[in-house]
């Protein structure tokens, strides 16, 4: 670990310009990725301008899933791709929204700290926004800090945040350096890539007292050096610092692609710690296929938010890791779980080589779940569980295999005569939404011999977790005396962490999210046995089919 700060930590700061989503998350997790190969100590950190607390009470529609860190804040799910990138669990400092601004510093005007000044936006707010800033540096102990700031340069709502880094460029000019992600649209009748709107970002963000140090020229062509050259020179950037950075086949190839262009080294360079040979081959070994692909999986994801796959992003992104590390290609089926309760799970999930329930909260599309868990039972398809997921799981064999016909969640039916999964006893009474679930790492007891325990490899585990409800332990002998086992349990008992059918190649629930801790160099062992199970399964109805027709 580079150790070369005296006193302060170095910044960089990422932000947008034309339009969103063109990968600025991905682009700050790959910044990162490239400091780290060169043995720099980094943490990222999300300065979100919405004035919502937290991403908790939002739909997956709007911001797609929730990120939940090890100490339980519920954050974007950008965080996701900077905990897989750089490999590094991140916690509560490294999510600030406005809400968190705001709330703090009225929480503090109504208790008089302030004695009797008026409350503004300049310094109240910016220094409320330094000081997390700050803070996450410090917490972390770390040499240098990248800060994304969500949205694009211009929104109403970012310009509290754009202030205080123009401010904390002011005070610290030499720990600073800001990289602006634009887009470089191309007009399809005179076949150019136009660099306007570029100019334009670049003029917004200078009127708010910030020149940028980089500029990352986001697009889906071949950008050429006439185009470079001329935002250097329209945006005054040093011409080594323009980055063109073409949609890449894989988000994991961004580092490789940045570092070839010279980021790396142009970013050591202008904060201070001069050349530092990288070690960039470790991460591209993982993240390319080492092997030729051994088959093609086909995997049905089975949920309530699938028009918009960004609500299962790390789920995805497991299931990648994990496929990577089997040497198998995965083709992901994205089933709309309401649509099982009207067509026949075997007419939609008969080609699938593996079920994967995630989580949701809210009745529909609840039964449809249940519907897809019961066809992969009774045909023995490997089934992943996940929150939600498990607790479908536990509600289908309570119907179908223990005979407890109404069997249900009290989410969905409070007067259930068999309430297999109720509230946990902690959020009895409890009425706001936001930040009040069981959220973060909680440790699991794996009992000795089961399919869990042999994933994992170890008798205990931590994991993360987002959820109200849980496994009424009271149906535990019934479920366990018909076969299915919860083979992971809290420390003191007291609540079911994980599921498994003993009979069944690989029929796992989790009441915790597995998903948010795997990483390209380190898949989740449930992961790596799930797509290793759909293999070997697949492999031998192709040789069982191959026989019989010999």
């Amino acid at each position: 670990m580079l150790k070369s700060r005296t006193d302060l930590p170095k910044f960089i700061f990422v932000t947008g310009g034309v339009v969103s989503s063109v990968g600025k998350g991905i682009a700050t997790a790959s910044i990162g990725r490239i400091l780290k190969a060169r043995d720099i100590a980094v943490t990222v950190q999300k300065l979100d301008p919405y004035l919502n607390v937290d991403p908790g009470t939002m739909s997956p529609y709007q911001h797609g899933e929730v990120f939940v860190t090890i100490d339980g804040a519920e954050t974007d799910l950008d965080l996701g791709h900077y905990e897989r990138f750089i490999d590094r669990d991140l916690t509560t400092t490294s999510s600030v929204t406005s809400g968190q601004v705001y709330s703090s510093v009225l929480e503090r005007e109504r208790r008089g700290d302030y004695l009797g000044g008026t409350i503004q936006a300049v310094p109240h707010l910016t220094n409320e926004i330094k000081h997390r800033i700050r803070q996450a540096a410090e917490q972390s102990d770390s040499d240098v800090i990248i800060c994304e700031v969500g949205g694009t340069v211009g929104d109403i709502e970012g310009q509290t945040f754009i202030e205080a880094i123009r401010q904390l460029r002011h005070e610290q000019p030499a720990s600073f350096l800001n990289v602006h992600v634009t887009f470089l649209p191309y007009i399809g009748a005179t076949g150019e890539l136009k660099t306007k709107p570029t100019q334009h970002s670049v003029r917004e963000l200078r009127s708010l007292g910030i020149q940028p140090d980089v500029i990352i020229a986001r697009t889906d062509h071949d950008v050429s050096r006439d185009t470079l050259d001329k935002i250097a020179d329209f945006c005054d950037v040093d011409r080594q610092a323009v980055i063109p950075l073409e949609t890449a086949p894989s988000i994991y190839d961004v580092p490789t692609l940045l570092e070839e262009r010279g980021l790396g080294d142009y970013i050591t360079e202008r904060i201070g710690f001069g050349i530092i040979p990288n070690n960039l081959s470790e991460w591209q070994k993982v993240v390319s296929r080492q092997k030729p692909a051994k088959a093609t999986l086909s995997l049905a994801i089975v949920g309530k938010y699938i028009e918009l796959q960004d609500a299962y992003l790390s789920v995805k992104e497991a299931l990648t890791h994990a496929s990577v590390n089997q040497s198998v290609e995965i083709d992901i089926q994205w089933i709309q779980a309401e649509r099982l309760e009207t067509v026949p799970a075997a007419t939609i999930l008969k080609h699938c080589d593996g079920l994967i329930v995630p989580g949701g909260f809210g009745e529909r599309g609840w039964e449809g779940k249940i519907q897809a868990i019961q066809y992969a039972r009774e045909k023995q398809i490997p089934t992943l569980g996940l929150c939600l997921g498990l607790q479908a799981m536990v509600t289908e064999f309570a119907r179908n295999v223990c005979g407890f016909k109404d069997a249900n969640s009290t989410e969905f039916s409070p007067t259930t005569p068999y309430p297999v999964i109720s509230l946990l006893e902690e959020q009895e009474g409890i009425s706001n939404k936001g930040g009040t679930m069981r959220l973060g790492a909680y440790p699991c007891e794996l009992i000795a011999g089961s399919h869990a325990n042999k994933s994992y490899g170890t008798s205990m585990v931590q994991e993360r977790h987002r959820h109200r409800w849980e496994v009424n332990l009271k149906y535990r002998d019934e479920l366990e005396s018909k076969g299915l086992l919860i083979s992971g349990v809290s420390p003191d008992g007291t609540l079911a962490e994980i599921v498994e059918i003993k009979d069944h190649p690989f029929f796992i629930g989790t009441q915790f999210h597995p998903e948010l801790q795997s990483r390209p160099n380190r898949p989740h062992p449930l992961f790596i046995t799930f797509i290793e199970t759909a293999y070997l399964l697949t492999e031998a109805s192709k040789k069982s089919t191959s026989d019989t027709v010999t």
